[in-house]
């Protein structure tokens, strides 16, 4: 049996979003911080990517309709 350490990513529109060390284990703090880069992440639906090349991700997705 082999133990494989996967590191977490987080993207948003394509691109791969920093992650502060002393953020990394807090997924609410990160959004937070996340969202001062990019200010629709707040209404974004976090969703789980999957693991592909050793880093799960996981992907902001932005809400899709129409205002009001």
């Amino acid at each position: 049996m082999q133990i494989h350490h996967l590191t977490r990513t987080y993207r948003y529109d394509g691109i791969d979003l920093p992650i502060p060390p002393h953020l990394a284990d807090d997924p609410e703090a990160l959004r937070a911080y996340h969202a001062t880069l990019y200010p629709a992440i707040l209404n974004a639906e976090m969703v789980d990517a999957g693991v592909t090349g050793g880093f799960h991700a996981t992907e902001y997705r932005r809400a899709v309709g129409t205002k009001g």
